[in-house]
């Protein structure tokens, strides 16, 4: 009989028949009398009786008759199937055949099989089944501790799972055409964009006034949180060149990720948008932040409250700092977001850093948050979401979250220092890019190593 060459190494758990020969007695506690005939291999879990043969080798601890056929050598632990003429290991979940002259039965006495393995050859000495030792009171003191820990976090596990369904169920899901086809991660990425538009009108209409990359690299260990400039000029698919925040303008989320994709050579595919309620719901969720604000800086964050007091229906001057040199300042939700916008000094590339600024500060406190009122952040934040995550992928990432944790945060501005220049076309004054050097920026933080 020739053994199937597609199933031969396959198989872990099955277990063939031997091969007939001249008859034996089997050994091996609770084991059957081998069938008669030449060299018998024992069953596998659930394996069946092998022909008439020689020297039956003997059942496993518990199990079933030995199996006739020639015997293959001694299995070790994770190996494969014995072809019936070679001594190749077998795998895990087999009985060790133990035959032998000090055994149970009589017969030709045989070679003990291996760990999960099958019976040896005839003709060598057998072993004694070793006899259970006794449970020692510490070692079950310790496995009941492992169970109880198991316990415990199965249930936070559930409590996770219902509050990110609750949390979900709070935001917008809103398509984003084709790329909703595409994986959440790839090549051990997980890239996510954080868009915060300038509409006046709760998100759905306006440019994107921020625009953060969020990503989490199982390759080099990192969550690299990037800005990106919206002042960039880059192609935008169907739409000519332009500034980056005019992908969103012209075709919402989906069209902004396509020109990322396209000009910086990473796949984006899932997004949340963000409007201003959100972010200053958000900072007000966590107690506020303490950030180092210059005197220029103090006016501009008032100067920027008024639009803000204007559009949430609050009176002129509401929320205003104190006049001052400057310094370590505690800043509200609406005050941390004016100062988050303010592009006068420091143009763009001084906006999106205090942008990273507050939330590296959100991202500080949040563990604390999470343990003392995990229900007022959720109520403060997640109705102002819209995002084309579904809650499978958001469950996926509450799994991988014990994990991230502990990766290296990074936090950067595209375009690079040194990689780019003020140009005017087409009467816009706009950021030309080495994109190449910019992208090669992104592929050694998230590409580049192997983190296991």
């Amino acid at each position: 009989m020739k053994n199937d060459p597609n199933e031969e190494y396959v198989n872990y758990d099955l277990r063939r028949s031997g091969r007939s020969g001249q008859p034996g007695r089997p050994g091996g506690m609770d084991g059957r009398a081998g069938m008669p005939g030449q060299a018998g291999r024992p069953g596998g879990m659930g394996g069946r009786a092998g022909m008439p043969g020689q020297a039956g080798q003997p059942g496993g601890m518990g199990g079933r008759a030995g199996m006739s056929g020639q015997a293959g050598q001694p299995g070790r632990t994770g190996g494969r199937y014995s072809r019936p003429d070679q001594g190749v290991p077998v795998g895990y979940n087999g009985y060790p055949g133990a035959p032998g002259t000090e055994g149970y039965g009589g017969g030709i006495p045989g070679q003990p099989g291996g760990v999960g393995g099958r019976g040896g050859r005839p003709g060598q000495p057998g072993q004694i089944p070793r006899r259970r030792r006794k449970s020692h009171p510490f070692r079950t003191f310790l496995l009941t501790i492992v169970i109880c820990l198991l316990i415990v976090c199965a249930a936070a596990l559930g409590i996770s799972f219902a509050f990110t369904k609750k949390a979900y169920s709070l935001m917008t899901y809103e398509k984003a055409g084709e790329l909703d086809k595409e994986s959440l991660t790839s090549d051990g990425v997980t890239n996510i964009l954080l868009i915060g538009n300038d509409s006046r009108l709760g998100g759905e209409d306006g440019r994107s006034d921020a625009m953060i990359l969020v990503s989490v690299s199982k390759n080099t260990g990192k969550i690299l949180m990037t800005s990106i400039l919206r002042d960039v000029y880059v192609e935008i698919p169907g739409h000519g060149s332009n500034r980056l925040n005019a992908a969103y303008a012209f075709g919402g989320a989906e069209l902004l990720m396509e020109t990322i994709e396209q000009n910086f050579d990473i796949p984006v595919h899932r997004y949340v948008l963000v409007n201003f309620e959100a972010f200053a719901s958000v900072v007000d969720a966590v107690g506020g932040v303490d950030l180092e604000l210059s005197a220029e800086e103090v006016v501009w964050v008032n100067a920027y409250l008024n639009e803000y007091n204007e559009l949430t229906g609050k009176e002129f001057g509401y929320d205003y700092l104190p006049q001052t040199d400057g310094g370590m300042i505690h800043l509200n939700g609406a005050q941390a977001l004016a100062y988050s916008r303010n592009r006068y000094i420091g143009s763009d590339f001084g906006r999106t850093e205090r942008q990273r600024k507050v939330m590296e500060q959100i991202v500080k406190k949040l563990p604390s948050v999470v343990a003392k009122d995990l229900d007022g952040l959720i109520a403060a934040l997640f109705p102002n979401l819209t995002t084309n995550l579904t809650l499978k992928e958001c469950y996926g990432l509450v799994l991988r979250a014990p994990f991230i944790i502990r990766y290296e945060r990074l936090s950067t501005g595209l375009p690079l220092e040194g990689t780019w220049q003020n140009e005017t076309i087409d009467n816009m004054a706009v950021l030309g890019i080495d994109f190449e050097a910019n992208r090669k920026y992104l592929r050694d933080n998230l590409y580049s190593g192997q983190q296991e």
